[in-house]
C-alpha cells in the first residue's frame, strides 16, 4: 500500500473514532527510521486502546501488517509502527509531557539526521 493511501486510511480511522488534536509530522529529513509521524490524543486509556486497535484492524484489512505495536490496553501511550508511518496515540497529559511535536521541530534540519546528531552527543 502506498504511503499516502496508508496515511489517509489512518487519518480517516482516527477521525472516525474521534481522536483529538491529530497532528502529522514530516520527519523524513530528520531520521531514517520513518518518514511521517502522526500524533493523536485520546480521552482515556480505553479510548487510546480503541484508537490504536482500530488503526491496526483497518491497515490489516487493507493488506498492510504493522511492524510493531508498543503499549497496550490501559496504557497512556500506544505506538503503532507501519514502517514509513508511525502513529502515537496518547493521553493529553502524556502528550504534553513528551511534547513530540516540539521535540521533532527543534531538531536540526540542515541534513543532519537524528542518528548523526545522537552520535555526536554520545561521541
Amino acid at each position: 500500500m502506498q504511503t499516502e493511501a496508508l496515511k489517509t486510511l489512518v487519518m480517516d480511522t482516527l477521525e472516525e473514532l474521534k481522536a483529538r488534536d491529530v497532528a502529522e509530522l514530516d520527519v523524513a529529513s530528520l531520521t531514517s527510521v520513518t518518514d511521517t509521524m502522526i500524533v493523536a490524543s485520546g480521552t482515556s486509556s480505553r479510548h487510546i486502546g480503541a484508537l490504536a486497535e482500530s488503526v491496526v484492524e483497518k491497515v490489516k484489512e487493507a493488506g498492510c501488517r504493522p511492524l510493531g505495536i508498543e503499549g497496550h490496553q490501559g496504557s497512556d501511550w500506544v505506538l503503532v509502527d507501519l514502517g514509513d508511518l508511525v502513529i502515537h496515540v496518547m493521553l493529553p497529559e502524556t502528550r504534553q509531557l513528551y511534547d513530540l511535536e516540539r521535540l521533532w521541530s527543534d531538531l536540526p534540519s540542515d541534513g543532519v539526521s537524528v542518528e548523526g546528531a545522537l552520535g555526536e552527543v554520545r561521541g
